[in-house]
């Protein structure tokens, strides 16, 4: 995609371009289907007993161990692994959906029993499920990850969230490719059997990009400097999209990069934030020095995933850290049910590549607002607005790709089970909908 787009700078667009407003357009919901936050899933039979039950250590104290003393679902732990929080979305052009489970419950100490894996899944829009067709868990038996991970004494050695954070992903031919955001690393299996062939760092203008949960990161003794890092803990690799030929992947960064002889985190000119999408070889996966930037429209916000629609464009989502409708707000403290930071930026960017080289920043053409969406015929089955709006108050959106010339699909990440921004008293369910964006999907610097 992006040696195509430096083909293109026989256009002429000039720099005013990338600082232009993007446009808004309008998004119509046309389906809605729901796969409830309680879906368990039996691990492996092969499996070690310590994966049998998840969510032990997301309490502290005493953990219970026995699965005999775990619940079906009623609170943690569980008798099986949550499917929940997808993180990555690519339409398989049948109606199904790869998608991808992300680290567990949030952080690498509480979720060592939390197994990793990826599912081909079927929403039914007519009839508002959503049909798990298969799952499959990622193992590395041949011990190609360069560290030691939770299960390093079991045959299996499934891994878990403890050892990755995984967020975003590509199908290349018979392989899987995902990216991390622990490392950041690249870590390459077997689409059929999970089973991890290959293993990358993660390299920025030739330097070795590591968070402070790297495995090469240690803490010194009192007065020793700081280990480097330039990556902000569990910043690493959100989005993953690949050129629709299939040859380039474009991993990005949830976190900018941090700058030592700047002492600030890596911007645009204008002054925003800014992060790094990089370019990585499909076939070999070798990075090729290239990279670009996104520039986010504020400090705190993040990016939760990122795919290619044609050879310049692409989908981003760009988010804030809030979950719940504005109209429930605690501005008034009398409230008994109100959120305390509810969701006010959510939205879709349409990115064009066309005419920029590599170091400049995307140009944001256009987007979406996933907090103000049309739903004239009531297709809404949760959220349900007299108005006929729609709204998508998540605190993580972590799902975006093409269906076809006008509709999309997003999904969002219910970090099961502690976001709740449907309600308060309840975990937030895995929804997907499908929504109607053709003006939305001509968006170009052209136009």
């Amino acid at each position: 995609m992006y040696r195509t787009a430096t083909a293109l700078t026989v256009l002429l667009f000039t720099g005013t371009l990338h600082a232009a407003e993007a446009i808004r357009h309008e998004a119509t919901l046309e389906g809605h289907a729901i796969l409830p936050a309680m879906t368990l899933l039996k691990a492996p039979d092969d499996a070690p007993e310590a994966l049998q039950v998840s969510g032990k250590f997301t309490t502290g104290g005493n953990p219970i161990r026995s699965t005999a003393e775990a619940t079906q679902g009623e609170a943690l732990p569980l008798a099986g692994q949550p499917l929940q929080g997808f993180s990555g979305i690519r339409a398989v052009g049948d109606g199904s959906y790869y998608v991808l489970t992300d680290n567990g419950f949030g952080s690498r100490a509480n979720s060592p029993d939390a197994m990793l894996f990826f599912h081909q899944v079927r929403p039914d829009f007519s009839t508002g499920e959503v049909i798990v067709e298969k799952t499959t868990f990622l193992s590395d038996p041949n011990k190609v990850v360069p560290f030691v991970t939770v299960m390093e004494g079991s045959e299996t050695r499934y891994l878990t969230g403890a050892d990755f954070d995984i967020e975003g992903f590509q199908m290349v031919g018979d392989e899987i490719v995902i990216g991390d955001e622990f490392g950041p690393y690249v870590i390459v299996a077997n689409a059929q059997t999970g089973i991890v062939s290959e293993f990358h760092e993660t390299f920025v203008d030739g330097e070795l990009v590591k968070s402070p949960d790297h495995h090469a990161v240690q803490l010194p003794n009192p007065g020793a400097d700081l280990p480097g890092y330039t990556a902000k803990r569990s910043r690493g690799f959100e989005g993953f999209a690949a050129s629709v030929d299939g040859e380039t992947l474009y991993p990005l960064l949830e976190g900018a990069l941090w700058q030592a002889d700047k002492n600030d985190w890596e911007r645009v000119e204008d002054g925003r934030s800014a992060l790094r999408i990089l370019e990585m070889t499909a076939a070999t996966r070798e990075w090729t020095g290239n990279s670009w930037l996104y520039p986010l429209e504020d400090d705190g916000h993040a990016i939760g995933d990122f795919n290619m629609i044609d050879a310049t464009r692409g989908l981003v989502i760009e988010r804030d850290g809030g979950q719940g409708d504005a109209e429930l707000a605690c501005a008034d403290s009398s409230k008994e049910e109100c959120f305390d930071k509810p969701a006010t930026f959510k939205r879709i960017y349409l990115i064009d590549m066309a005419g920029v080289e590599p170091g400049q920043s995307v140009n944001k053409v256009a987007y979406i607002d996933l907090m103000d969406m049309q739903d004239p015929n009531g297709i809404a089955r949760q959220g349900k607005r007299e108005d006929a709006r729609f709204t998508f108050p998540f605190v993580t959106i972590e799902n975006v790709d093409k269906v076809d010339d006008t509709h999309i699909i997003v999904a969002n990440d219910n970090n099961f089970p502690f976001s709740s921004g449907r309600a308060l008293d309840k975990p937030d369910d895995n929804e997907m909908i499908l929504l109607e964006v053709g003006d939305f999907l001509k968006a170009s610097v052209a136009n």
